[in-house]
């Protein structure tokens, strides 16, 4: 059995969700599909696809069969391009991922600067504010501020970050430093939470708070930049990751108060899923971008 053309063929059937699909993709007769697929089941011993009359469904075998083979045949293209010279520089186009305002702040200049380095390099950004699926949707590298879940990722770790609790100097001024969390009841707050009519904020584990402050807001918004300005303006407390208000701290815009109940700081990692046989455009600018954010204060304070 020609295993290289079986997984080439069952892979093929479950990105198109059928074996008609599979068999434009291929260049190959309907029959061929059904009976590659037929013996891999047999060799295996596992049914990998559920077959009706309408229908093709991948069983939860056949799904985690299909990522396994998915990256061996990324391997053996990345091992041809290798062998052909295609990795001795960087060529081709990069999409890189991060939450958006890290990303326009922080990254932006590391893919400018990436770009200026490698003439044959193309990158697509995508700085937003959801959870990126880079296998589904392609993306090459992703910056998160989690610890890593997905054990199929490679994760390079670049730093970390607070989560702070912060006003301005004239509202403290005004309405009192909270020193406790029994405090809070006396103050108004501002958070980011989309459109849902109440806010957490999380706080250190074990603290007599509980791990998690419910709110009710004084102002709701739905972006941290609304949220810090109007911090800055003096309508109450936010709590934001570091980054954000990184620029108003350090003009005595705002304050840091209530440290003591910060949560431990996240992990921030770069994510890419090409594991050690990465391609250049890739090693490249994990390199690049890994000197330049661990140089960051705010991925170290």
């Amino acid at each position: 059995m020609d295993r290289l053309h079986h997984i080439n063929v069952f892979v093929a059937v479950v990105d198109a969700g059928g074996f008609a699909g599979a068999a434009r993709k291929l260049n190959v007769s309907p029959p061929v599909v059904t009976r590659a697929v037929n013996e891999l089941e047999e060799f295996l011993g596992v049914r990998l696809l559920t077959r009706t009359t309408r229908v093709v469904r991948v069983t939860a075998a056949g799904i985690r069969y299909a990522d396994d083979c998915r990256r061996v045949l990324h391997d053996l293209g990345e091992a041809d391009r290798v062998a052909a010279g295609l990795h001795e520089l960087p060529q081709g186009q990069l999409t890189v991922t991060a939450p958006g305002w890290f990303g326009a702040k922080f990254m932006a200049p590391i893919v400018a600067e990436y770009l200026d380095q490698y003439p044959k390099v193309s990158v697509a950004t995508w700085f937003m504010d959801r959870v990126v699926n880079l296998i589904e949707e392609g993306v090459d590298v992703a910056l998160r501020f989690s610890e890593l879940q997905d054990s199929s990722m490679q994760a390079i770790r670049v730093g970390s970050m607070r989560l702070v609790i912060c006003a301005s100097p004239s509202y403290l001024e005004e309405r009192g430093t909270p020193l406790t969390m029994a405090d809070m009841a006396q103050h108004s707050t501002v958070a980011a939470t989309g459109v849902m009519p109440g806010a957490e904020w999380r706080l250190k584990p074990g603290s007599h708070a509980g791990n998690i402050l419910k709110l009710t807001p004084r102002w709701t918004c739905t972006s941290n930049e609304t949220a810090v300005a109007a911090a800055v303006a003096g309508h109450g407390l936010t709590q934001q990751m570091l980054y954000k208000v990184a620029d108003p701290l350090a003009e005595g815009k705002l304050r840091i108060v209530l440290p003591q109940y910060e949560p431990e700081p996240l992990p921030v990692n770069l994510l890419h899923r090409e594991g050690r046989h990465a391609s250049m455009k890739v090693r490249a600018f994990l390199d690049l971008a890994k000197e330049r954010l661990q140089a960051l204060a705010e991925l170290h304070a």
